[in-house]
C-alpha cells in the first residue's frame, strides 16, 4: 500500500460506485473511493480511471497498468 495520502478526505465517508463504460453512478453516497493498487483515497471529483471489467478504480494510469500487468503474470 502506497504510504503517501492514505487516509480519507477530512470529513467525507467511502462511497460504493459502479463503474461503467464512459461514467460512474455513485450508489452509496460518500467522498471518495480507494484506488485497487495502492489503497490511497480518490476524490470523486479526481476520479478518472477505472476498470469497468473488474469494478476497481485507480488512481493513475500508472496504478491501472501495473494492475493489468498483474493480472497478466508479467
Amino acid at each position: 500500500m502506497d504510504s503517501k495520502n492514505t487516509f480519507p478526505p477530512i470529513g467525507g465517508a467511502e462511497a460504493k460506485v459502479l463503474f461503467m463504460d464512459a461514467d460512474f453512478r455513485v450508489l452509496k453516497n460518500g467522498a471518495f473511493v480507494r484506488c485497487a493498487v495502492t489503497g490511497r483515497p480518490i476524490a470523486l471529483d479526481d476520479l478518472k480511471y477505472w476498470s469497468v471489467d473488474r469494478q476497481e478504480a485507480y488512481a493513475s494510469p500508472e496504478a491501472a497498468l501495473r494492475r493489468h500487468k498483474e493480472l497478466l503474470g508479467d
